[in-house]
């Protein structure tokens, strides 16, 4: 028995050590598919000067299915766009930024010429499905315009899920009042693209508070089931009884695909509480 557990555990360890090196990978073909769209704009852009703008803006060459080049002057004004912000060419697009972002686009538009390409991270709306998420681009400076790649990041890593478990797993120590309010009504952090936080009383086995799906507070966790009709609840309350954290995989629904995804959930005690945190791999 003790050695099919460690084969279990085992196997579980190497499935998720693959979806990490899959995650990985699929990210690194991401990034090499926008540097290499960027510098073939920017070797467009180097013969044709403003004269590519028309070509940059429509569907072509210069679009890679989501990816697709933008270009800005230093002032913030879009000046081309091969994808759904071509309807804010002509426009300051700090103006569509929340007070947060403002800030650090500015800064980026500060970059020096000759500093190469440069890459950055920040929340965008996706025209895909409406929602805000993060996006990563690459872009350079050439004179007064700034031209760019970038694409958007809808799955969280495995380390952001962990962050955000210790967050939540201090935060609930802290003060558990304050911190299921803020979970329950997606405040405080706690609700970050596809990550989100759930608590459940380890006594009576009820959930207090849920990141994405409020009817789920009050109802007995140890019921859950997957959506082919395979127990969640009732395997981890069994594996908490034992131990202080832990780990699970099983299949849920994604809030940012909509889709039902593989999902490994980190699980941590606070007292007589679960807190769990997951995140989605392909």
């Amino acid at each position: 028995m003790r050695f099919l557990q460690k084969a279990v555990l085992l196997g579980g360890l190497l499935l998720l050590c693959l979806g990490q090196v899959q995650a990985a990978a699929k990210a690194a073909d991401e990034d090499k598919a926008a540097l290499a769209l960027l510098e073939k704009a920017l070797a467009y852009y180097h013969d044709q000067g403003d004269k590519a703008f028309a070509a940059f803006s429509r569907q072509g060459e210069f679009v890679d299915k989501d990816k697709y080049v933008f270009v800005l002057d230093t002032k913030g004004t879009m000046l081309a766009s091969g994808g759904p912000s071509s309807a804010l060419i002509g426009r300051d697009v700090s103006e569509v930024l929340g007070p947060d972002l403002q800030k650090a686009f500015k800064n980026a538009l500060l970059v020096p010429e000759g500093n190469g390409i440069q890459t950055a991270e920040y929340r965008w709306q996706n025209w895909a499905d409406g929602k805000v998420e993060r996006k990563r681009v690459y872009y350079q400076r050439i004179g007064q315009r700034i031209l760019a790649v970038g694409y958007y990041l809808p799955r969280a890593s495995a380390e952001q899920a962990k962050a955000l478990l210790d967050k939540a797993a201090a935060d609930l120590a802290k003060d558990e009042q304050a911190t299921i309010k803020s979970i329950n009504s997606l405040q405080g952090g706690f609700l970050q693209d596809d990550l989100y936080v759930f608590v459940v009383n380890l006594d009576n086995h009820r959930y207090l508070a849920h990141g994405t799906n409020l009817r789920l507070i009050n109802t007995d966790f140890g019921k859950v089931k997957d959506p082919e009709g395979k127990p969640v609840g009732e395997p981890i309350l069994a594996l908490m009884a034992t131990q202080d954290q832990g780990e699970y995989e099983y299949r849920w629904k994604n809030p940012v695909t909509g889709k039902v995804e593989n999902k490994h959930a980190y699980l941590k005690k606070v007292g007589n509480r679960l807190v769990a945190v997951g995140y989605y791999s392909p």
